[in-house]
């Protein structure tokens, strides 16, 4: 049985606990409350955890054999104890705040007994032993992905496809010893990766010295998430990938564009896809008062997060929707400022609905501070822009045709042509300078190309490719230092029946919308103040 199959018959214990009142997105829930518990159990049994985290009196084997209207109040308790580290009459069970933490405030909305003994038999008739081999973290990461595909939850809340996840992760080439941050962590999909990285080149962290594991366990990685609900699936991922963290766990609750994000360390690398929308979109509001350019607009805020908190020399890559690349305003001041401040080296255009949620056009960023010959440069850092087209000429993607790790080879490719083991100020001159223009994949030869500045004096075969660079000065003089860049024309884009969904475009319109209206708040709060 395959870690898809086990997630498919996980999944389709919903439909019996619908008599109960539940719906998806709480069975998710309520289900990893108990899967947790089991998983810790197999974990221990196999030998991967070398000490059960569980007090006696929660764990796997204080459930099994039970039955009826005891088991439930059982499974009450159990998830009281674990949560304030009492039990009902007050004696301490346990005193580890990563237990408390994952289990804050866990309650479970079960009112039939014979709903939980299904859940529990169903648990233990699961081969264990194959999902092992897989990995009992890839299959928990498989469960949170079904629920992002099929709940399609609200704004700001997109689940990062794995592919492109690891893709940025190979580009950036995390390395033993650096602190990797996450600022809008999620379920920490980016953190995990980064540590699979890791451990697949240094087998399993065994080729490091004691104390150089126990860095990487505990202090590497650092993620904030604001929604308690989320983070808890984000503590249960890493601890199931090995990643303990500190004393509140890898994750941290919190608001990046907070005082939690102020009083972050700087990092060597970060990794994020913050949520899309402005202030008034979501749960997040924007209270720091570090930040240089005061914006509405959530996505503008981390961007000035991330590149302020990088050490010298730190890199990143951020996934940005269209917007951050061209919106005039602060916008153009913020990407100035990054620009300025950092070597932002590297633009991919990624293709629309390879997001579970609303497909918006989104982009990644990749960027190191300082410049590619001085970390500690602190001015024009940017001297060149390199942007890979995959969105013109690519069939949109969803269910039935998924976004996979062959759509990102050859940007990998063309990313770092020397194919080093690392990415950082010791190498990446040397890498940048080994790039050439040039890149027609996926049939980009049979398009038009745009009669735009980008394609002025440039040779027909070179307009065509989906990998160009762009100088510095040539984006200040002709972009007005927009950094929405395309020169390719989509052979499908004057068709009707290509257009996206009209929910899609209804999205795009409204937080542009949003994003206007929160600057000219701003505008009219500074006009009010100045008299």
């Amino acid at each position: 049985m395959t870690n898809n199959d086990i997630v498919q018959k996980l999944w389709n214990l919903c439909d019996v606990l619908r008599d109960d009142g539940i719906n998806y997105s709480d069975y998710v829930t309520e289900l990893v409350l108990l899967l947790f518990i089991k998983m810790v159990h197999e974990n221990t049994e196999a030998g991967t955890l070398k000490k059960h985290p569980l007090p006696e009196g929660c764990r796997w084997t204080d459930l099994n054999g039970k039955s009826g209207i005891n088991l439930l109040n059982d499974y009450r308790r159990m998830l009281l104890a674990l949560s304030t580290g009492k039990d009902a009459v007050g004696k301490v069970v346990h005193q580890d705040p990563l237990i408390s933490a994952i289990y804050a405030d866990a309650q479970t909305r079960l009112r039939e007994p014979r709903h939980l003994e299904q859940l529990i038999k169903t648990l233990d008739q699961i081969d264990w032993f194959s999902a092992q081999k897989d990995g009992l973290g890839d299959l928990y990461e498989g469960l949170l992905e079904k629920n992002a595909g099929e709940t399609k939850s609200g704004a700001g809340q997109y689940f990062t496809p794995r592919a492109l996840i690891n893709s940025m992760v190979r580009c950036i080439k995390p390395q033993p010893g650096e602190v990797i941050q996450d600022p809008a962590a999620g379920t920490a999909g980016f953190l995990i990766a980064a540590d699979a990285y890791i451990k697949s080149n240094t087998d399993e962290l065994y080729s490091l010295k004691a104390e150089e594991q126990s860095f990487q366990k505990n202090k590497a990685f650092v993620g904030v998430e604001l929604v308690p609900g989320t983070r808890r699936l984000a503590l249960m991922n890493c601890l199931l990938h090995g990643m303990e963290g500190d004393d509140e766990g890898v994750v941290h609750l919190g608001n990046a564009l907070g005082q939690v994000g102020a009083n972050l360390s700087a990092a060597d690398v970060i990794l994020a896809n913050p949520p899309f929308g402005t202030s008034k979109g979501g749960e997040a509001s924007i209270t720091r008062d570090d930040l240089t350019y005061e914006t509405s607009n959530k996505q503008l805020a981390f961007l000035q997060h991330i590149y302020r908190n990088l050490k010298p020399g730190g890199r990143s890559a951020v996934v940005l929707p269209d917007n951050v690349l061209f919106e005039a305003g602060k916008g153009t001041e913020i990407r100035r400022d990054l620009m300025n401040k950092c070597n932002l080296h590297t633009i991919l255009r990624l293709p629309t609905g390879i997001f579970y949620a609303q497909g918006v056009k989104t982009n990644v960023l990749f960027f190191n501070k300082g410049s590619a010959t001085d970390p500690r440069q602190q001015e024009n850092c940017t001297q060149n822009v390199w942007v890979y087209d995959l969105r013109t000429n690519i069939p949109s993607f969803g269910k039935r045709s998924p976004f996979g790790e062959d759509h990102l080879k050859q940007f990998e490719k063309v990313f770092d042509p020397t194919n080093s083991k690392t990415f950082n100020e010791k190498n990446i001159a040397k890498i940048l300078a080994s790039r050439q223009q040039g890149e027609w994949s996926f049939n980009i030869e049979e398009v038009e190309t745009t009669q735009t500045d980008e394609n002025q004096g440039v040779d027909q075969k070179l307009a065509k490719s989906r990998w160009r660079s762009f100088n510095r000065n040539w984006i200040a003089e002709h972009k007005g230092d927009s950094l929405d860049i395309s020169w390719l024309k989509d052979n499908d884009s004057a068709h009707i029946a290509n257009l996206p969904d009209p929910s899609i475009l209804v999205v795009e319109a409204k937080a542009e919308l949003e994003s206007a209206l929160g600057e000219l708040e701003l505008l009219l709060s500074e006009l009010e103040g100045s008299n």
